[in-house]
């Protein structure tokens, strides 16, 4: 990938989604499962909320698959979303707002009061139990009735010590084999990103947020569950699930 001051953003677009995919060689499957359920449950033009939206894959996915949706992104590393305003500059679909979803104003800060989806991959176990039950709580203010809240991340039930052992083992093996076969790891992509003449500024300020890695948790999705009905949506559970990974559906 050669970049410029004119930054190729369906280039790093690739770039962060084989990267992702060397974690999770799903994350398609995963998408597809979402994208299934909020078109059954909402229909085809929702208005979604794409949260800790990171380069935007969420929205990406969603507007080729449900071209009259629209969606509001937010999240607060700067790099991710100077590819994702990159990406979407001139879809008046799409917006993009930078915030902390630690800080307990974040909602005031979206261009509407209610969602018909609430979205989100590979990102809340960045966040401790707590700081999590908050958020789940201000999401389900956001959800309308009939709507939807997706989460689609790492959960593990700590019940199962030897499963995830060998999970564990076979994860690190195929992530071995998707390096070899020129896939950039984490640390690797970010230290491309540093040298951008686009993303080395707003690559320096995410270090400065978040350091190497946030002190997250991964609980279980039974966990997830439970907190999100306590916090007033009707029904929850996995609709999809691989070895390390769960798609949980939440409906209002």
């Amino acid at each position: 990938m050669t970049t410029s001051t004119a930054a190729d953003w369906a280039a790093w677009q690739e770039s962060w989604d084989r990267q992702q995919e060397s974690y999770m060689p799903d994350r398609e499957e995963r998408f597809r499962i979402m994208l299934d359920m909020v078109e059954a449950f909402v229909g085809p033009a929702p208005r979604v909320l794409d949260l800790a939206c990171g380069t935007g894959s969420i929205t990406a996915r969603l507007l080729a698959r449900l071209p009259h949706a629209t969606s509001t992104g937010i999240d607060l590393d700067p790099a991710l979303l100077t590819i994702a305003r990159g990406t979407f500059d001139g879809d008046d679909r799409v917006t993009f707002v930078e915030a902390d979803l630690k800080d307990p104003d974040w909602p005031a800060r979206l261009p509407y009061d209610t969602y018909d989806a609430v979205l989100t991959a590979t990102a809340l176990h960045w966040l401790r139990t707590d700081p999590l039950d908050t958020l789940y709580g201000q999401v389900a203010g956001l959800v309308r009735h009939g709507g939807v809240f997706m989460n689609a991340d790492h959960m593990i039930d700590d019940s199962t010590p030897r499963i995830n052992a060998i999970e564990s083992t076979r994860r690190r093996t195929r992530m071995e084999q998707a390096t070899r076969g020129g896939a950039l790891d984490w640390a690797e992509w970010w230290a491309l990103a540093a040298e951008d003449p686009v993303l080395a500024a707003p690559t320096a300020r995410r270090f400065e947020i978040y350091g190497v890695h946030a002190d997250g948790e991964m609980p279980s999705a039974a966990w997830h569950a439970r907190t999100l009905l306590a916090h007033g949506f009707g029904e929850a559970r996995p609709v999809w699930c691989s070895p390390s990974d769960t798609l949980l559906l939440a409906l209002k």
